[in-house]
C-alpha cells in the first residue's frame, strides 16, 4: 500500500477559518525550526578566534570541527526521509531536536577537541530534519504552485541564523564566553522542539508503506536521471556557499581583502540579510516568470550559474566594485539553489517527497563537509604570515572551485527538454 496524505488545502471551503490558521502555523514553526538549525551551522564561525586560542587548532583542524555538524546532518538524511514519510513532519523534527539539545551540552561541556565534534555532530544529526520536515508540511498544507515562494520564505527566515552569527554573535561574544552560548543553544532548541510537538497540527495519513516499500521508493529517487540530472549543481551551489560562507569567508576578507574583525562581521551579516531577499525574491520570480513561459528550471539554473559569476568577480578584486555590493549578490545568488527543491517536489510524487528533499540534502551536506575540510587543509599547505594566509591561496582555492561549479553546469544545462 502506498503511504499518502490528505491535503487540507482541499478542504479550505468547509473548516475556512481553522485549516489558514493551521496553514501559518506550520510555516511559523516549521520555519523556526530550521532558523534554529542554521544559527548551529554558522555558529562557529564566531567561536572560531577562540577555539583556536583555547585549542590551538590549526585551519584544518578547525575545518575538520566545524564540519562534524555537515557530516552527521548528511549521514542522517536517508534515514530521515524514512522517517519523514512514516510518521510526518511534526513528530519527526520535535524528537530529533532533542539530540541537537543534547549535543549542544556536550559541546558546551567538551574539555577537548574529541568532545567538541562529538557534539558537533551530534547537533548536526538533531536539526538534519529541519529543511527537509518544513518542505514536506508546506507541501501538505499548501498548493504546489506556491512551493517556490514559500520554500523562499523558509529559507529567508532560516537565513536570519546566517545574520545572527555575524555582527551580533561578534557582540555577544564581547558579553559572555562560546561555552555559554552553547548551552543558550540547548535551551533554545528544547524550546523549538516542545514549539513544534504541542503547537503544530497532524495531517490524516491514510495507508503506510512497508519498511521494504520505503526502501524501494528511496532506490527509485537515487536511480533517477530526472534526480541526478539537478543535484551536481545544486549540491556546488549550496555545498560551496554553506562552506565558505558558514566558516571560511572571514579569512578571504581578511586575507585577499584586508578587511578587520568588525568590518568583515558587519558583511557577513550583510551576506545573511542579502541571501534573506534572494530566498523571497527567487520564489516570487519563479510564481511570476513561469506564468510567461520561463521554467523553474531554467530559473534555477541561471541563478546557479550567476553564483559562478559572482565569486569570479570576488576573485578579481576590481577596486570599481564595491565589496558590499558583491558579497551581497553572493548571499543573494548562492541562495538559488533552494528552488530545485521545489523542482523535485514536482519531479516526484507525494508519498517520496520526504525522502526525494533529503536525498538531495544529503549530497548538500556531503559537499559543504568535503569543501569546508578541505579547503582548511589546502590553505595548511601554504605559510602563514602572522595569522593571514597568501592572498594566492585563497584564489587557488576558489578558482578550483570555480572550475569544477562550470562542469556542473554544462551537466544541468543538457538535459532534454520536451
Amino acid at each position: 500500500m502506498t503511504a499518502s496524505t490528505t491535503h487540507p488545502a482541499t478542504d479550505m471551503a468547509s473548516q475556512p477559518n481553522h485549516a489558514s490558521g493551521a496553514r501559518w502555523r506550520v510555516l511559523a514553526f516549521f520555519s523556526l525550526g530550521f532558523l534554529v538549525s542554521y544559527v548551529f551551522r554558522g555558529v562557529n564561525l564566531g567561536f572560531a578566534p577562540y577555539l583556536t586560542r583555547e585549542l590551538g587548532l590549526t585551519a584544518g583542524d578547525l575545518g575538520l570541527l566545524t564540519s562534524f555538524y555537515f557530516l552527521g546532518f548528511a549521514c542522517a538524511q536517508l534515514p530521515a526521509g524514512i522517517l519523514l514519510d512514516r510518521f510526518g513532519p511534526r513528530r519527526t523534527e520535535a524528537v530529533m531536536l532533542m539530540l541537537a539539545v543534547a549535543g549542544s551540552l556536550v559541546f558546551a561541556w567538551a574539555p577537548g577537541m574529541v568532545g567538541l565534534a562529538a557534539g558537533r555532530a551530534m547537533i548536526g544529526v538533531g536539526v538534519s530534519v529541519c529543511l527537509g520536515a518544513a518542505i514536506q508540511a508546506l507541501s501538505m498544507w499548501f498548493p504546489l504552485s506556491r512551493m517556490p515562494l514559500l520554500n523562499g520564505l523558509v529559507m529567508a527566515i532560516g537565513g536570519l541564523g546566517a545574520v545572527v552569527v555575524g555582527a551580533p554573535l561578534s557582540w555577544l561574544l564581547s558579553w559572555t564566553d562560546w561555552r555559554t552560548i552553547s548551552a543558550g543553544m540547548a535551551v533554545i532548541s528544547f524550546g523549538m522542539a516542545a514549539l513544534l510537538w504541542f503547537g503544530v497540527p497532524d495531517v490524516k495519513r491514510q495507508g503506510k508503506e512497508s519498511f521494504a516499500e520505503q526502501l524501494r521508493g528511496t532506490r527509485q529517487i537515487l536511480s533517477s536521471e530526472r534526480f541526478w540530472r539537478v543535484v551536481p549543481l545544486t549540491l556546488l551551489n549550496q555545498g560551496i556557499f554553506l562552506a565558505v560562507q558558514t566558516l571560511w569567508v572571514t579569512a578571504f576578507m581578511r586575507d585577499v581583502q584586508d578587511l578587520g574583525p568588525g568590518e568583515s562581521a558587519r558583511l557577513v551579516s550583510v551576506i545573511g540579510f542579502a541571501m534573506m531577499a534572494g530566498c523571497i525574491g527567487a520564489g516570487w520570480a519563479a510564481r511570476h516568470l513561469e506564468r510567461r513561459g520561463i521554467s523553474l528550471y531554467a530559473l534555477a539554473g541561471t541563478g546557479m550559474i550567476g553564483f559562478i559569476v559572482i565569486q569570479l568577480l570576488l576573485m578579481a578584486r576590481l577596486p570599481f566594485m564595491p565589496l558590499g555590493l558583491l558579497w551581497a549578490l553572493y548571499g543573494v545568488f548562492g541562495s538559488t539553489g533552494i528552488l530545485t527543491y521545489a523542482l523535485l517536489a514536482r519531479r516526484f510524487p507525494d508519498a517520496l517527497i520526504g525522502r526525494a528533499t533529503t536525498a538531495m540534502t544529503l549530497t548538500v551536506f556531503l559537499a559543504t563537509f568535503v569543501f569546508q575540510v578541505g579547503i582548511g587543509f589546502v590553505l595548511d599547505f601554504f605559510p602563514l604570515s602572522g595569522d593571514h594566509y597568501p592572498v594566492s591561496a585563497h584564489l587557488m582555492v576558489w578558482a578550483g572551485l570555480v572550475v569544477i561549479q562550470v562542469l556542473a553546469a554544462i551537466w544541468y544545462l543538457m538535459e532534454k527538454r520536451s
